[in-house]
């Protein structure tokens, strides 16, 4: 131990000089990497470099389900430390990679990503994961137009007012929806066809508001009286029909009405069929038909003795399905021959999700397909949109398997924008669905058109 008393009598100099020494000697290198550790965070960690060429792996993931924006962290073995260098892949959609280190990656889902297994990739190197990571869709629910009051008037969004409920009777199903994602609507109660453009503004096609009738023309000089369903056929004409008058109309994009056909019965509700080309209706009627427009003027009956049939809509193939109101089942009639099925709903009337043989429907009435052959169910076509209805919801059948899911709202009657089965409905008698898959719904008692995205 040197003495601490130097010559020139300065008891703590070379103390303090040594000391200084020893601590810069031995603090300064763990001073240095913890600094280094701390610049870099987790996306750097010891100054990890992918090992190109050697084994790469992906041991485990956590969550293993979520949906749009979950954060998944992957832990495997020879990654990188540069987010730059890492992709990661769920169902063919690349996630975003917001960190990494040599062992670890945190990644976010996006929207409609769906189920898959894991892929890592750094540069031509690849892992996948055995396990698969599960996606949940969300329905988000929102207010396309309409301000819930029974009344007539033009505008953007909620400034706008249909007339769904003014008398408990109405029961329009007609939505339809074309490729410039233009929404046409059959509003019941202003005996006329309303049009809502993509961003949310509200017009009318044809019809006159102020009077019930029957008129051909364009415009306000067109007469209806209970307009209930619409279609579009593949050059963007609009079909409607019309119980009140019995007449099957064709409307041009100019608005102008045209009367097609006579009805055979009060026809409810229309489809076109892509194959042929014509108009199909039914009438909610015991017995109740469908018939087939194959020229003007005409109409066959091709499939006869159903129990009060609401919603039709053909797939692709040509392939007709049908609600059956009265028997709380949804039917298939295949192309050509007609043959028939039940695809989905014992018929009890009620509301259970399930198998095609175990699922419920209460009422059932409106009926949207979208591009996979997924069909969608407005369910509550009670003659006086009652709210004690057991269905107030838009349940889903899916394609192949016919299992039959709640896509958006519940059992209970309401008004709410949510997502998925916190969202509300009351009385939804009508459901279309765009081209990129957006739902749209017609919601009687509240007078609204609602929208549903799915993420």
């Amino acid at each position: 131990m040197p003495s601490c008393k130097t010559r020139d009598g300065n008891f703590f100099i070379e103390y303090t000089t040594i000391m200084q020494r020893i601590i810069k000697f031995l603090l300064l290198p763990a001073l240095i990497a913890l600094l280094a550790f701390l610049s870099t965070g987790c996306n750097k960690t010891n100054g990890f470099q992918h090992h190109t060429g050697a084994a790469m792996a992906v041991d485990s993931f956590i969550p293993t389900a979520g949906g749009l924006g979950t954060e998944i962290l992957i832990s495997g073995l020879n990654y990188s430390n540069d987010t730059g260098n890492v992709t990661v892949i769920i169902n063919g959609h690349q996630l975003k990679v917001v960190d990494v280190d040599g062992q670890q990656i945190m990644a976010v889902v996006p929207p409609k990503c769906g189920s898959g297994h894991i892929i890592v990739k750094v540069g031509n190197d690849s892992a996948v994961s055995t396990g698969t990571f599960n996606y949940t869709y969300a329905h988000i629910v929102s207010t396309l137009a309409g301000n819930g009051t029974a009344g007539f008037a033009n505008g953007k969004g909620t400034d706008a007012e249909f007339n769904f409920s003014g008398q408990n009777w109405y029961r329009s199903m007609g939505i339809t929806v074309d490729a410039d994602l233009n929404v046409y609507v059959a509003d019941p109660g202003n005996h006329c066809i309303r049009r809502i453009d993509s961003s949310g503004n509200v017009t009318t096609l044809a019809g006159d508001p102020t009077t019930s009738g029957y008129a051909d023309g364009q415009g306000g000089a067109a007469k209806f009286s209970l307009p209930y369903d619409v279609a579009l056929d593949a050059t963007g004409n609009i079909w409607s029909v019309d119980p009140g008058n019995w007449d099957i109309r064709k409307i041009g994009a100019d608005g102008t009405a045209t009367t097609w056909a006579w009805g055979g019965q009060a026809p409810w509700s229309i489809a076109i069929d892509p194959v042929s080309g014509d108009p199909f209706y039914s009438s909610c009627s015991s017995p109740g038909n469908v018939y087939q427009v194959a020229a003007q003027w005409g109409g066959t009956a091709v499939i006869t003795g159903l129990n009060y049939p609401a919603g039709i809509r053909f797939d692709r193939s040509g392939n007709l399905y049908i609600v059956v109101n009265g028997d709380n089942v949804i039917h298939k009639f295949s192309a050509g021959s007609w043959a028939d099925s039940i695809i989905a709903g014992n018929g009890t009337a009620g509301y259970v999700d399930g198998a095609p043989a175990q699922a419920e429907f209460s009422a059932p009435w409106g009926l949207g397909l979208d591009a996979g052959g997924n069909l969608y169910v407005a369910g509550n076509g009670t003659w006086d949109g009652n709210t004690a209805n057991p269905d107030q919801s838009i349940r889903l059948v899916a394609a192949g398997s016919h299992a039959v899911s709640t896509f958006a709202g519940s059992g209970n009657a309401g008004y709410t924008d949510a997502v998925g089965m916190a969202a509300a409905f009351s009385a939804p008698t009508g459901v279309a669905v765009d081209k990129n898959g957006t739902v749209y719904v017609l919601d009687k008692n509240n007078n609204r058109i609602r929208k549903i995205i799915t993420q």
